[in-house]
C-alpha cells in the first residue's frame, strides 16, 4: 500500500488515545499560557488531528454522560439530561443509536378493517419486509384488476354485440345509440369502482426501515401534538365514492417513528401536561393508538389499534425544565433510567486542551463534501479558539463546554478563510469572526457606549460627589456564555428628610433583586458610618439604564451614598463592581472579565473588583496594558481607592476599617485553622 493510501485511512483507537489521553486522575491545571503550550504540540493544522470513529467518543468533557449513555443503551433505559444550552446533550443522545443493536428494527404496516373502517389494524414485520409486502400486494391487485377488466370488457362487448343484432332485426337506430351510451357509461363506472375498491385494500407502510441501518434517532423537540403522537388526516371527499380509506389517512407520530430507537425531546417542559401524560402512557405500554387530533376533522372518528412505540426517551432541558415536567413522567425516568447533569465547563488541562483542538477538527470535518465546507485551522487560529474557551468559562483554570457557541465562531472564521481563498484558517480570520459574531447584547452595549459618547454622558476623568462608574453585564439570562459588559453610572443625592422617617428612592428600571440590594446597602451604611440615615431621603439613580438586575452594584451604590453623605468626591477614572455583605465584606460576582473590558473600552483606567474574582480575570490582550485591576476584600478598601484625598477621607476609611475588622476578625496565621 502506498503512502498516499495510508494517509486517507481512518485513525486507529490508539492514535486517537495518544493524541488526547483518557483521564488518569492526576491531570494538573495548566500554568502555561495557551501561546506557549501550543508551541510544544506537534501539529501544523487540525487536518493532522485524529478523530474517533464513534460519535460517543467525539463528545468532549462529558465523561459521566458518556458512561451513562453506554449503560442506558445496553440496558435500554430512559434518560433525563439537564444543563446549559450547547453543551452536547443532543450529540450524546444521538450517539446512543450507534450503541443499540441493529437487528431488531421493525416495519409497521396498517391495514383496513373490514369490520370497522374507523379502526384500522396494525401489523409489525422485520425491517425492509414492509415495503416488499406493499409492492407484492400492489402487484397482485394490479394483475387481478387486469383480469377483471378483461372479463368486464368481454362481458360488455358481448352485450354490445347482442345490442347490435337486436338493432339490425328491429331497425331502431335510436335504441342502438341510447343503448350504446348506457353501455359505455356502465363500463366506465364499474371499471372505476373495481379499481377504487382494489386500491383501498392495499396496506399503508407506516414506519419503514432498511435491513442494516442504525436504529432511528428522532428529534421531537418543539413538535405539536399530532407530530408527536400521530394523527389522522382530514378527508375533504367523504362520499360519492371518492373518499380516502381511513387507514390511508393515518400518519405516524415521532413516538412511532422512534420504535426500537431513540426519541429525543429538548426543553421537555414545553410539552403540555396532557402530551406528557400521553408520552408516559406510550413509554409504559410500548404501544400507542393513533387517532385524529382535531375535533372538527373527519379523522376524529378514526382510532387505530395500538401502534408499537418501544423507544428510549432522552429528555433534556435547562435546570428550570424540571419544574415544568409532569411528576409521573420524571418519576418514570428516575425509576427506570438515569438523570445526568451535564458539565458546562471542564478543567484547563493539557488533555482537555487537546480535546478542544480535536473538537475544532471535528467541526471542520463535519461539513466536508458540502457547500458549507471550510478550511482546516492552523496553530495560530487554534490558539485563539482555546483562549476564547478560557475566556467564556469565566473562571481561571477552566475551559468552556458551550461548544455550540464555539462551533459558531469556528464556522464564521472558516467562512472568512474560504472567502479569502486561504488554504488554512488563520488567527486573523478568527479575530475577524469575533467581531462579526458579537451577540446582540454586545451590539447593544456598543451602541449605548457610542450614544453616551455622542451626548457626553460618559465620564472617565475628574472627580464628582455622589457619582460612581458601576459595571454590569447584558445577556446574563440569555443562555449565552459570552457576556457583554456595560458601564453603569450610579448617582446618589442625600437631602434632609421631610417629616422624618427617611426614604430611599431608586430609579432606573431595577428588578426586585436590585431593589433589595439597595435596601440592604442602606442598612450597611447605617451600621458602618454610624449615621442615622432616617434623617435623610436618599435618591439613587442608575443613569441611562433599564432592566438592572442582580446585586453586583452593591459596592457602587454604597460608595455613591457614602460620598454624598460625607461630601467626599469620587475618582471618575475608576469603575467598580462587587456585591456587599451586611458585614461590609466585598463578595464575588459574575461576568467580571466582560465588565473590566467594558470599563477599558469606555476609557476608565482603574477597576475595583472583589479579590475572589481575580482568578476569573482573563482579559483580551488589547486591554491588558490600558487598565489597572485592583482587588479588594472590604468596603474600607473600596473607599481607599475610590475617594480622592480629602480632610475627612482618612477618618472615614479608618472608621470603616475598624468596624469591619470587628465584625469579621482576621484569622491569625498561627491558629490551627489557618
Amino acid at each position: 500500500m502506498s503512502s498516499e493510501d495510508t494517509s486517507t485511512e481512518e485513525p486507529t483507537q490508539e492514535e486517537v488515545t495518544i493524541w488526547a489521553p483518557e483521564p488518569t486522575g492526576t491531570d494538573e491545571i495548566m500554568t502555561l499560557t495557551v501561546d506557549k503550550w501550543i508551541e510544544g504540540v506537534e501539529f501544523s493544522s487540525t487536518e493532522e488531528v485524529p478523530i474517533p470513529e464513534t460519535l460517543v467518543d467525539q463528545v468532549i468533557g462529558q465523561e459521566t454522560g458518556s458512561v451513562v449513555i453506554k449503560k442506558a443503551a445496553e440496558q435500554r433505559r430512559h434518560m433525563l439530561m439537564i444543563g446549559d444550552p450547547g453543551t452536547g446533550k443532543s450529540m450524546l443522545a444521538k450517539s446512543m443509536t450507534e450503541l443499540l443493536p441493529k437487528d431488531v428494527l421493525e416495519d409497521v404496516l396498517i391495514y383496513p378493517n373490514e369490520d370497522d373502517e374507523n379502526a384500522p389494524r396494525v401489523r409489525c414485520v422485520p425491517a425492509s419486509r414492509g415495503d416488499r409486502i406493499v409492492k407484492l400486494q400492489r402487484e397482485a391487485i394490479r394483475q387481478q384488476r387486469e383480469r377483471s377488466q378483461k372479463m368486464l370488457l368481454i362481458a360488455f362487448a358481448a352485450i354490445g354485440f347482442l345490442l347490435v343484432i337486436a338493432t339490425l332485426q328491429t331497425g331502431d337506430i335510436i335504441t342502438l345509440l341510447f343503448g350504446g351510451f348506457l353501455l359505455m357509461f356502465g363500463y366506465m363506472f364499474i371499471r372505476g369502482r373495481l379499481g377504487a375498491s382494489d386500491e383501498s385494500r392495499i396496506p399503508k407502510l407506516l414506519v419503514k426501515h432498511e435491513m442494516n441501518e442504525l436504529p432511528p434517532f428522532i428529534d421531537a423537540t418543539a413538535t405539536l401534538s399530532g407530530s408527536l403522537l400521530g394523527d389522522v388526516r382530514h378527508d375533504p371527499f367523504q362520499s360519492g365514492g371518492m373518499e380516502t380509506p381511513a387507514h390511508d389517512r393515518v400518519e405516524p407520530g415521532a413516538i412511532h417513528r422512534a420504535h426500537k430507537g431513540v426519541l429525543y425531546i429538548d426543553e421537555v417542559n414545553l410539552l403540555r401536561l396532557e402530551e406528557q401524560q400521553a408520552l408516559l402512557t406510550a413509554m409504559q405500554e410500548r404501544a400507542f393508538p393513533i387517532s385524529g387530533r382535531s375535533e372538527r376533522s373527519s379523522g376524529a372518528l378514526t382510532k387505530t389499534e395500538p401502534v408499537p412505540c418501544d423507544f428510549i426517551l432522552i429528555a433534556a432541558g435547562n435546570l428550570d425544565a424540571i419544574q415544568g415536567m409532569h411528576p409521573a413522567l420524571r418519576s418514570r425516568i428516575r425509576g427506570y433510567g438515569y438523570e445526568v447533569y451535564v458539565n458546562s465547563e471542564m478543567p484547563d488541562t493539557s488533555r482537555n486542551r487537546r480535546r478542544l483542538i480535536r473538537f475544532i477538527a471535528q467541526e471542520v470535518t463535519r461539513d466536508m463534501g458540502t457547500n458549507r465546507e471550510i478550511p482546516h485551522f492552523d496553530k495560530s487560529a487554534v490558539g485563539i479558539i482555546l483562549r476564547e474557551a478560557q475566556r467564556r468559562a469565566g473562571r481561571r483554570g477552566k475551559l468552556s463546554l458551550r461548544l455550540r457557541e464555539l462551533g459558531g465562531l469556528i464556522r464564521i472564521a472558516g467562512d472568512l478563510a474560504s472567502e479569502d481563498g486561504s488554504q488554512l484558517t488563520t488567527a486573523a480570520h478568527v479575530l475577524g469572526a469575533r467581531n462579526i459574531a458579537k451577540p446582540l447584547e454586545q451590539q447593544v452595549a456598543d451602541r449605548m457606549i457610542e450614544r453616551r459618547r455622542d451626548y457626553s454622558l460618559l465620564v472617565n476623568s475628574g472627580e464628582r460627589v455622589g457619582r460612581v462608574n458601576g459595571l454590569a453585564v447584558l445577556g446574563a439570562n440569555s443562555g449565552l456564555s459570552d457576556f457583554s459588559g456595560i458601564m453603569l453610572p450610579v448617582e446618589a443625592l442625600v437631602t434632609p428628610s421631610q417629616g422624618g422617617g427617611g426614604k430611599i428612592h431608586a430609579t432606573g428600571g431595577l428588578s426586585d433583586l436590585a431593589k433589595e440590594s439597595v435596601t440592604n446597602v442602606s442598612a450597611v451604611i447605617k451600621k458602618l458610618t454610624g449615621k442615622d440615615i432616617s434623617d435623610y431621603d436618599i435618591h439613587i439613580q442608575f443613569v441611562d439604564t433599564h432592566g438592572v438586575d442582580g446585586d453586583s452594584a452593591s459596592i457602587t451604590i454604597a460608595t455613591a451614598v457614602i460620598s454624598a453623605l460625607e461630601e467626599i468626591p469620587i475618582r471618575q477614572d475608576l469603575a467598580m463592581t462587587g456585591s456587599l455583605s451586611v458585614r461590609g465584606e466585598v463578595l464575588p460576582i459574575g461576568g467580571v472579565t466582560a465588565k473590566i473590558e467594558a470599563a477599558a473600552a469606555a476609557g476608565v483606567k482603574t477597576v475595583v473588583i472583589p479579590r475572589a474574582n481575580m482568578q476569573d480575570v482573563l482579559l483580551d490582550d488589547k486591554y491588558v496594558e490600558i487598565v489597572e485591576v485592583i482587588p479588594v476584600d472590604s468596603l474600607d478598601e473600596v473607599m481607599e481607592h475610590a475617594l480622592i484625598k480629602h480632610d475627612h477621607k482618612a477618618g472615614l476609611v479608618e472608621r470603616l476599617g475598624n468596624v469591619i475588622d470587628r465584625l469579621t476578625p482576621e484569622v491569625s496565621k498561627n491558629s490551627p485553622s489557618a
